[in-house]
């Protein structure tokens, strides 16, 4: 699965850390979400602009989109097991199937491409995703969850977007880059199906 990367298939990418909602209020919910995303977003910014000075190789890039597009992958998976919104589900199983075919389609461009996947020193995907695992697997199935993962869903695809916008100016290969490109606006149609979710569930609570 090392070569494996995100490509232009519909999906979102990476997922960052969120938390617990519902149970404890609307006030209590929201404003720790609202801190949440402040500081995932915050944080693959700070990352992405530490290391402006030195471009990320495609090797690099190809790493990033596959650690990503894993992390989406397995949330949906654990989404599906404990959401209780029926929508929340098929969100769950949209991302979960279209990564899995994300991952499946990017080991064929790397293989075209002779590109081998390397994880730039300063990796900004792997500490937040990590963190969104521990998020998913610690919160209580049921409402409390729903909003939890959608919450992740929306910061994360907003964070994704500024990572592509880079990554796009940043490859080499073509193929690499056309992808990116192809996927960016599929990007944005994610990030209004989670930002609808997260409304709706807004609105129930």
């Amino acid at each position: 699965m090392g070569n494996r990367f995100w490509v232009a298939i519909p999906g979102a990418l990476l997922v960052l850390a969120s938390v617990a909602g519902g149970c404890r209020g609307r006030a209590d919910t929201e404003g720790t979400n609202e801190s949440a995303s402040r500081i995932d977003t915050a944080a693959i910014g700070s990352d992405t602009a530490s290391a402006t000075a030195e471009e990320f190789t495609d090797a690099n890039i190809a790493a990033l989109l596959d650690e990503a597009n894993k992390a989406d992958s397995a949330a949906g998976a654990v989404a599906v097991k404990k959401a209780s919104s029926a929508a929340v589900k098929r969100f769950a199983r949209e991302m979960m199937g279209e990564h899995h075919t994300l991952r499946l389609a990017g080991e064929q461009v790397t293989k075209q491409g002779k590109i081998t996947p390397s994880a730039p020193a300063d990796d900004p995907v792997a500490p937040l995703a990590q963190k969104e695992s521990s998020v998913l697997d610690s919160a209580p199935a049921g409402p409390r969850f729903d909003r939890a993962y959608i919450d992740q869903e929306v910061a994360a695809h907003r964070a994704v977007k500024d990572l592509l916008e880079r990554v796009e100016g940043e490859a080499d290969n073509p193929d690499l880059k056309a992808a990116i490109g192809k996927a960016r606006p599929i990007i944005d149609h994610h990030l209004k199906e989670a930002e609808g979710l997260q409304q709706k569930l807004v609105e129930k609570a």
